[in-house]
């Protein structure tokens, strides 16, 4: 039996641990390196004797773009016996609302199991089937509320308490940074799987910060969790600065930049008009039939910071709109640093519904779940402008912000 080294390991309630003198990480302190970078240079020690499963993604790679799970079947240190994948699929061969379901992976011979809407007792049952000691989470978020893997996320965390397995998560950056919380803060009521606990729409915070604030203030029972964090990563780092890969994370999250305006523009998934899909620039590119130059025009009087828009027509390949060429605005962010993406979001519906007598939300009322309340939707159908809407989640947020702050890891 080796010696078990855990210097990297942070347990659910401590701060962030600085790296050992004399590793690589304390050498080269401006280059970031994951969770799992710094589990590996551990040799695994956290998992020892463990027969471990792990909850990934093609978002789960290594520096030079291995799969996180190839690497570990190959190292006889670590006891990896089981994969579950989340919504697209542990190697990511599904659209949107849909998995890979259960199968035997052709590369390494592991079982995958499927998590995709799956909670409670029955994904309690899954783990407990698969044999597994530890369940370990590793897949990169984009940082907003009603992206589903943080969600993955608490669903596996509330399983694996109770079907007594250990947690362990293995940070990765928030690639739109961690500097601020933004947005409406979800309601109770309208929890869903694209937000099933109060916390605001661009979170600003890594999957180790929310799996702390989760196990700390919504479980039911918390789950025995521990944390492996980044060493090098600063909470005003966009994902350029962590010299990592770009994985989409989901197929219509192709680059960085879709990431940094998705936690806004993402809220036209519950309009009558393309948020993008089934063209190379989905959440950027927005539109519909009957829209011309005239919301550019609008949204750009408005001068809002760090973005301009351009009109734009596209032709979506699938999803709304398919095959038919439809006018919009395309965003152009110039300063990520000034960009606010929920108010630019809520500007852009504002805006569309003013300029085009065709607006209309989806009859589901899709917008509330999204927004996690009513008040955006009817706040705008009322008539209220950017700054009306913006501030009716102040006092919400500001809640959420001091709650927050007791998780974060990193400066």
């Amino acid at each position: 039996m080796r010696p078990s080294r855990r210097a990297v390991i942070t347990a659910a309630t401590a701060a962030a641990v600085p790296a050992t003198p004399g590793t690589a990480a304390a050498q080269s302190p401006g280059r970031l390196r994951t969770g799992f970078e710094r589990l590996a240079r551990d040799g695994y020690g956290l998992l020892e004797n463990q027969k471990v499963g792990i909850v990934t993604n093609p978002t789960g790679i290594t520096r030079d773009a291995r799969h996180i799970v190839d690497v570990m079947h190959a190292d006889d240190r670590v006891g990896l016996t089981a994969v579950f994948g989340p919504e697209h699929g542990f190697r990511g061969t599904a659209q949107a609302g849909g998995s890979e379901g259960r199968y035997d992976d052709p590369a390494t011979g592991l079982p995958v199991y499927d998590t995709y809407l799956k909670s409670g007792r029955p994904l309690a049952d899954v783990f407990t089937a698969s044999g597994v000691d530890t369940v370990v989470f590793d897949i990169q978020d984009v940082g907003a509320r009603f992206y589903t893997y943080i969600w993955t996320l608490y669903d596996c965390m509330e399983a694996a308490g109770l079907a007594g397995k250990r947690f362990v998560v293995l940070d990765r950056p928030n690639p739109v940074t961690g500097r601020a919380a933004l947005g409406p803060v979800l309601h109770k009521e309208f929890a869903t799987f694209v937000g099933r606990q109060p916390i605001a729409q661009a979170h600003g915070m890594t999957v180790a910060e929310l799996a702390r604030l989760f196990n700390a203030e919504f479980l039911p029972q918390p789950v025995p969790l521990e944390t492996v964090t980044m060493s090098g990563w600063k909470r005003s780092d966009f994902h350029d600065a962590s010299g990592l890969p770009w994985v989409p994370p989901s197929p219509n999250m192709p680059t960085p930049e879709t990431a940094l305006v998705y936690s806004g523009t993402c809220l036209f998934e519950g309009t009558n008009l393309s948020e993008g899909r089934g063209t190379t620039r989905p959440f950027e590119l927005l539109g519909a039939e009957g829209i011309d130059r005239r919301w550019a025009a609008a949204a750009n009087a408005l001068a809002l910071p760090g973005v301009r828009f351009r009109e734009a027509y596209f032709a979506p390949t699938f999803s709304k709109y398919q095959g038919r060429t439809i006018g919009g605005v395309q965003l152009h962010v110039h300063d990520r640093a000034a960009f606010d993406p929920v108010r630019t979001g809520i500007a852009l519906l504002v805006t569309a519904k003013q300029v085009w007598s065709g607006f209309a939300w989806r009859p589901d009322n899709w917008i509330d779940k999204l927004t996690g309340s009513t008040r955006v939707r009817t706040m705008i159908d009322a008539g209220a402008d950017t700054d009306e809407v913006v501030a009716g989640w102040q006092e919400d947020l500001a809640a959420f912000r001091r709650t927050r702050r007791k998780y974060l890891l990193y400066r």
